[in-house]
Parts: structure tokens; sequence; C-alpha cells
């Protein structure tokens, strides 16, 4: 048995449980292993009543003091019932679980758990959780490992199959080099893996996510030296020229480019045509206008008589690029053929596709990571351009960029990262910046405020909807979390929201574990106004342009990451209509106002990255991360910032003295690091 072993190797997994857990994406042990928590349940000791505070997660012992009385409202179904523990009386609610009243009986104690609210002038636990006393005792302090589900997969199945793992013995072999592990003070790995799962406390936690922090980081920072060695050991093969056509669309654009953007392009277009491969980040604030200065590179590349390719991360923002371009191609008369190839597409489409692309009739060619396949095949790709990179893994830009000979590359990234990291996360790429937004631009007005002010919220919305125009909602959660806290999310919000706004305005939800075509429908929908407020997770974090939109309302936005809130925020104020961003939160407490009313004080994304990095200490355990940033299943740049900078450190290093990875020492690192490649480019080729 090795950590490539299929999951059926385990007792008690037969075909139906192993097909459960490859619906999360785990398909051998090394996955079981790598499948961490997404978050850590403490069970506090019960209170009493009157002790609780509003906005706190608290556990009550008490007992019902009348049966559960349930009704309905507008397809809502709604239990309600009174427990008091001899001190006062708790109100408590639980949404579409009728079967409580069958579940729960009056005068038998139980603990009941949940986040505490006010509703008038009194306190009440909506949706608690509900124990056994004895049962309840038992679980008090520990620290128990909540993971990401799927249909049909329970927490209980992943700790019971990541337990067997843990106990086979010599299984976690360690990998990395004792000096690195003694001078950053890096546990061992197999300790790393079992505390992550199954802490003794929150010091052995922080030891362990310490380690694979470090690790992500290890592996990444080495394959960005590799792409990096390879290019700088490439000529460019490509005889590029200045664009008649690219001067002729600036001209013809209905506004000025900024002087930054001027700037940026004057540096792309001059190393385009010049004898060094080009390997160059744009980073801009959301809505800065990146996007106009690829679409001149890349007609640069097709009047040269080469194709150049845009990877975008979601069907939805490849769909727009694609349309976009085609608008502007045709109302210039620009002469050359584009190309879509997304997932989604039918086989006959995708073939379509293959063949224009490797006939060379198509000259751009737009899609998702689809572009990278096996079976595409590219005639002369000069230029590579992958969109929003944070999305994207090191694997899937340098896969894109063996299609073609040693093609340019230009990366682009709204995610504002303080220079600082970014020369070592982008360490293969050089840096360009537009820092100057288009005159034309509202900026976006911001307010931060609790759950007391959400009916102010909808009514601004209504008033928006009825003006015209059309609102985000954004939830942390697609559905009902097995945590008993109140975190709001898109299915069930969006049925709620429904009773309240008139049936006159259009409510839907969209979230990433939607099928493509659902998503692009949905989309599709909202860009036309058939859908006037949209509820959804960050999915639409890199959607696309709806000039329409002009609310965004995030809910528990004290979860999510500083630099992605403010990229959430970038979905609106796109139009000549002034827009509006509602921060609500859950939550209380002084640091989290703090880190909102930066978001408030500023629309200005690297002042936000900078002083959201400066707020946040390492090892931030339980706090926000900024969810997905460059593919990471632990670590988050702005809280890890130290040992970013403590991995850069030792991979350079350990790079110096042994480039390839072949000393007899770092055969076990080279082999995981190998593994880990593979690994990826098995997926990225499903």
């Amino acid at each position: 048995m090795n950590l490539e072993s299929s999951l059926d190797s385990l007792v008690g997994i037969g075909e139906k449980t192993r097909l459960k857990f490859e619906k999360a994406g785990i398909v051998n042990l090394g996955d079981l292993l790598g499948y961490y928590p997404r978050a850590y349940e403490r069970f506090e000791k019960p209170i009493a009543i009157r002790a609780l505070e509003e906005g706190t997660l608290a556990a009550v012992e008490a007992e019902l003091t009348r049966p559960i009385a349930t009704r309905h409202v507008r397809g809502l179904s709604i239990s309600a019932t009174e427990c008091s523990d001899g001190s006062d009386l708790l109100p408590l609610t639980w949404f579409n679980m009728p079967y409580l009243r069958n579940t729960i009986r009056a005068g038998v104690p139980y603990v009941f758990r949940g986040r505490v609210k006010r509703k008038g002038q009194r306190l009440l636990i909506e949706q608690p959780a509900f124990f056994p006393p004895d049962q309840y005792e038992k679980m008090t302090n520990e620290l128990r490992p909540i993971y990401p589900l799927v249909k049909g997969l329970t927490g209980g199945m992943i700790q019971k199959a990541v337990r067997q793992v843990i106990g086979v013995e010599g299984l976690l072999r360690e990998y990395m080099p004792v000096e690195i592990r003694e001078r950053y003070r890096l546990s061992e790995y197999n300790y790393a893996v079992a505390q992550i799962h199954f802490p003794a406390d929150e010091h052995s936690l922080m030891l362990a996510r310490q380690r694979l922090v470090f690790d992500e980081f290890f592996f990444f920072i080495l394959q960005l030296r590799s792409l990096k060695s390879k290019r700088e050991a490439a000529r460019s093969s490509f005889d590029i020229r200045p664009s008649k056509l690219a001067k002729k669309l600036l001209a013809n654009l209905p506004y000025d480019l900024t002087n930054a953007q001027k700037k940026v392009w004057t540096v792309i277009e001059r190393e385009l045509c010049g004898e060094v491969v080009m390997a160059r980040l744009i980073q801009g604030d959301v809505g800065s206008g990146k996007t106009i200065v690829a679409i001149l590179a890349l007609l640069t590349a097709a009047e040269s008589g080469y194709q150049g390719a845009l990877m975008a991360p979601t069907e939805v923002l490849a769909r727009q690029h694609y349309e976009s371009l085609n608008k502007l191609f045709g109302e210039n008369k620009i002469p050359f053929g584009t190309v879509l190839l997304t997932g989604s597409m039918t086989a006959r489409q995708k073939r379509e596709a293959y063949e224009e692309i490797e006939s060379g009739r198509a000259s751009i060619i737009v899609g998702t990571h689809a572009l990278i396949q096996q079976k595409v095949v590219y005639k002369n790709l000069a230029l590579v351009i992958t969109d929003e990179q944070h999305r994207f893994g090191v694997r899937q830009r340098e896969m894109l960029s063996d299609k073609g000979n040693m093609p340019h590359t230009i990366v682009m990234s709204a995610t504002p990262i303080p220079r600082t990291l970014a020369v070592i996360l982008y360490g293969d790429l050089d840096i360009s910046v537009i820092d100057e937004m288009p005159a034309n631009r509202l900026p976006v007005k911001n307010c931060v405020v609790d759950t007391g002010y959400r009916g102010k919220s909808y009514e601004l919305i209504q008033k928006q909807v009825e003006a015209g125009h059309q609102a985000y909602v954004i939830c942390p959660m697609v559905e009902e979390s097995e945590i008993a806290e109140e975190t709001e999310n898109v299915v069930e919000y969006t049925r709620r929201l429904r009773n309240v706004l008139p049936q006159s305005i259009t409510v839907e939800y969209l979230h990433g574990k939607m099928k493509p075509a659902e998503k692009n429908e949905i989309m599709e929908r909202f860009l036309e106004n058939e859908i006037q407020v949209l509820v959804s997770t960050t999915v639409v974090e890199v959607g696309v342009n709806v000039p329409n939109a002009t609310v965004m309302m995030i809910e528990n936005s004290e979860r999510f990451g500083l630099a992605q809130l403010h990229q959430l925020r970038g979905r609106v104020g796109r139009g000549d209509a002034q827009s509006y961003c509602i921060f609500m939160h859950t939550l209380t407490g002084k640091q989290i106002e703090q880190r909102l009313n930066i978001l408030r004080s500023s629309n200005d994304g690297f002042e936000i990255a900078n002083r959201d990095m400066q707020l946040r200490g390492p090892g931030d355990l339980f706090g926000v991360r900024q969810s997905g940033m460059l593919d990471f299943c632990l670590a988050d740049i702005y809280s890890d910032a130290d040992v970013l900078q403590q991995a850069n450190e030792a991979a350079g290093e350990l790079l110096e003295r042994d480039p390839g990875l072949v000393l007899s020492e770092h055969a076990d690192l080279r082999r995981r690091y190998e593994l880990l490649v593979q690994k990826q480019s098995d997926h990225l080729n499903l």
C-alpha cells in the first residue's frame, strides 16, 4: 500500500463508496490525506440562558416548555418552540425541518447550540443543533474536523477513512531535507498530516498547518524556478512586427487609454517584437483596463501571421471575452478568425474548433483550461495570455506554453498583492502595473453594517431594480452547513429573498457546483436583465461584465479576505450609474470592524492588500483566507507571508546546491515533486 493506492484498498470502502469519494476528487490515498478540513468545530460548555450574548455561538442545557409548532409561509416551513433552563426562557426556530416535532420532546433535557440573535427585545437561536447532554459532554473542548462535502459523502466517512490511512505504518515518508526542517522548525510530515485532520489542541494544529503551508509554498516555488530556467534559456523564434491594425483600433476606440495603459502597452509591444521570450505580469485593479491591452497584443501576433490564445478561469468569462473580441473586430473590420473552446461544448463543436486551431484558420483562440487538453494542436502559437492568474496554478500556464515553441506569455491579475509578495509569487515574470483607473468611473459607495440593516439593504435593492438596474447578493456557502453557525447559503437565501421582494423581481441563484451549462444560462439571463437579483457564491468574483448591476451586497463579509471582498465589489461600478456595496457582517468585534472599515474608506486594491497584510498576523488558523488564491489548499499569502518568505529562501538555496534535485539525499523530495506535477497534469487532462 502506498499513497497512489486506490481507496478500495481500505476496509469498508467498496465500489459505491469509492465513487462517492471520487465525486469530491479523492481517487487515491494521497488525495484523501490532502483533503484537509475546511474548519474545526469546538463544542463549548453550556451556559445559562440569562448569560447569553447576542452574536455569540453558545450552548444551553434546557427542556422544551411546549411541543414544537410548525407553520408554512410561502412554501417555507417554520418550526418554533421555547426552552427553559430554570433561569430564563429562550425561543428556538428551525426552517424546513418539520420532522423535529416528532424528534425533540418536551420535558426531556437537551443541549441546544447555535448562533444567538436578537429580534426586538428578545434573544433567540435559529436553526440550533441539539444533543443529549451525556453525548455533548464527551464532545466538549474537542477540535472536530469539518470537511467540504458532496452529495452522499459524510464527514464521518472521511474521518474513518483518514484514520485508517494514518494508521498504516511507514506510509507517510518524510521527504523534506532535515536541515530545512531544523532551520525553519518544521514538524515531521507524518505528525503534520495526523494533526491537521485530528488536532490534539490548537498548538498541535498550528504546528501541523505551518509545516503543510511551508510545503505548499515550497513546491509552488520549485515549479516557478523550473519554468523560469526554461524561459531564460530560450530565444524568441517569432518574427513579430508592430501592428498597423492595433494602431487603427486604438484610434477608433470611443475612449483614450490611460497613461498607465499606454505605458504598459509600449513595453509589451517592444517585447513582442524583440529577440527575448516575453514573460510578463500585468497587475491592475478591477476595472483598470487590462483586457484592451491583451487584445492589442493578440492582434499584433495575428497580424504577423501567428496564433494567440487567451485562457480564462471560467466558461462565462471566456465566452464574454470571445463575444467582446468578435464585436470589436466586427466594428473595426479586422479580418482575423477567432474560436471559442470550453469544456461544456459538444463533441462536434470541439472537433470543429480543433480543426480551426490546427489548420491555422483561427488566429485568436479564447477558452478555459480546455485550451491545454492533449487533443488541442496549435499551428503556430506565439502568444499565451492567462486572465485572472490567481485562479490558475503554475502547471496550467506551463502546459499552455508547451503547446507552442516557447511562446511569449502575458499573465493578467486583478488580485491586489503587495509587491514584496508578488516578486516571489510571480518569480518567473517581469511585472507591469496599471495603477490608474479610467476617468469616467464613479467610485462605488460603501457601507459596513450588521444584520439589523438587512431590511434597509433590501429596500435599496428594490429601489435600484425599479430604476432599471440589477443587484448581486453574495453568500459564503452553497447549502446549509453542518457547522452550527449562522452562515448564509445561496439556496435557502434565494427562497427567503423571493418572499421579501415583490414577485415582479426575478431572483435566481448561482454556485460553483452547478453544471457549466446551468451556470452559463443563469449568467446569460442576468446579462440580459431577465434576472434582476443574482444570489451567488464567490463564483462571480471572476464573472462577466454587467454594467447594469449597481448593488453588491455581501453577507457574512467577515468570512472573506479583504482582497476577495475588493474583487467582489469590482463586479459593480462598471457602468455610468452610481453603484453601492454593502458589507453585511454577522459576527461583531473590534478586529472585524477594523478590517471591514478598510474597505469602506478605500477603493484602492493595493492599499487594501497592504493594510490587510499588516492587520493579519502569521498563523491566523481560524480567520479568513483568500478563497482559491493561486490554487493553494491551506496557504494564505497574507497571513502566511512569513512562511512564504522562508519557503522561497529554502527553495532558492536548495536549487543552488542541487539544481536538478539529483543528489541521493534529495531522492524522496524529487519523487514527491514529480508526483505532484504529474497529478496536476493528469487532473488538467481529464
